[in-house]
């Protein structure tokens, strides 16, 4: 166990964590009793549920989660969750008591506010003081209180994640991760912003704006409340193909930026792969919601499976492995026609029914 333990500690802006995940906002992170289940179960740390200092005015929905399932399996999530309806002193308790309990753990302050620069002072400082390791700015709730310009309708303006972004770090004394939304045209553009604005790291991607299905026996979308419903945040595998192109976006942009990967991460393989397309961290939230915090031992054995295969001493080897390996369309079709050996060309055409894959040896 140890030796595993040695294999997957890593460091991220200074700070220690025995292994690479992290629970994600939401539901497995909404309160500090919850919390502790997944530092009592081998979690390296939680970001907590998103809080800011006026709970009163968040008001929760039910239903409010929606699955899309293939052959009676879930690939997609949807939920309409909004942040956290506690209270932010007690949160900060929260933070307390398990920074007390659980002193190696490490615990992110995921933070939200309006754009008023004093609330964001004040909501820093008080994290910072209740002994939070990291804060984690969330610009990029899909749902969350857009009235308020909170959340992704903030994340979507590059001038204000900036300025956000540099309030908080004015008043932080611990580091500052952004966490980026995937509904924008592209995420280098507001992730360059809060690096300006002097964010130490990056966290991507927050859940896309989706809409799980229809009832067409009834003409209601899902999930909905008396009737009405609301686009959600989309999650779990189905989203992992286009996280894992936001990260490597980001990845190969800012090279020296740390980034915490999240977008469908449920085995060793997914968790390998954020790793190879240039995390550092890994979060995970809606497989802790279907599978329970006792996956973290799967997780681990299967991450520590791929770093024996490749004779690895430390899970940070794998940070950005896939990288070099991207270039652009034009690039691929100057080395396939600089080629001197024989090479497949493959061309598709549709038949009406079926895409036919058609082989031909162009060197014939």
């Amino acid at each position: 166990m140890s030796n595993q333990n040695n294999k997957l500690e890593v460091y991220s802006n200074g700070v220690r964590f025995e292994n690479p995940f992290l629970v994600g906002s939401g539901p497995p992170s909404t309160n500090a009793k919850v919390i502790a289940k997944s530092f009592d179960a081998g979690w390296g740390g939680s970001v907590l549920k998103t809080f800011s200092l006026d709970h009163s005015k968040v008001r929760n929905i039910a239903p409010r989660y929606a699955k899309l399932t293939d052959d009676g399996k879930c690939i997609g999530f949807t939920n309409n969750e909004l942040i956290s309806d506690i209270s932010c002193d007690k949160w900060l308790q929260y933070i307390r008591d398990l920074k007390k309990s659980y002193p190696t753990k490490v615990i992110v302050a995921s933070i939200m506010e309006e754009p008023i620069k004093e609330k964001w002072e004040e909501l820093t400082e008080k994290v910072c003081k209740a002994g939070a390791d990291i804060i984690e700015i969330n610009f990029s709730c899909p749902h969350g209180m857009p009235e308020r310009k909170m959340g992704a309708a903030m994340g979507q303006d590059c001038l204000i994640v900036e300025e956000v972004t540099k309030w908080v770090k004015d008043a932080s004394t611990i580091p500052v991760w952004a966490k980026m939304t995937p509904n924008i045209t592209d995420i280098r553009d507001p992730a360059r912003a809060a690096l300006n604005g002097g964010a130490d790291g990056l966290s991507a991607i927050n859940t896309i704006l989706s809409l799980s299905g229809i009832d067409l026996k009834t003409f209601k979308p899902n999930p909905n409340v008396k009737g009405i419903s609301a686009f959600g945040g989309y999650s779990y595998k189905a989203v992992k193909p286009i996280a894992l192109r936001m990260v490597g976006e980001l990845a190969l942009e800012f090279p020296k930026t740390v980034i915490s990967g999240i977008g469908g991460i449920t085995d060793g393989q997914s968790s390998a792969e954020f790793m190879c397309m240039g995390s550092t961290t890994l979060q995970v939230c809606t497989a802790i919601m279907l599978d329970g915090f006792k996956m973290i031992d799967r997780l681990k054995s299967e991450l520590t499976d791929v770093l024996d295969m490749h004779s690895m001493k430390n899970v940070i080897e794998l940070k950005g492995k896939s990288l070099e390996y991207f270039g652009t369309m034009a690039e691929m079709a100057d080395r396939l026609e600089a080629s001197k050996h024989k090479t497949k060309a493959h061309t598709e055409n549709f038949d009406g029914d079926n895409i036919v894959e058609v082989s031909k040896n162009l060197s014939e």
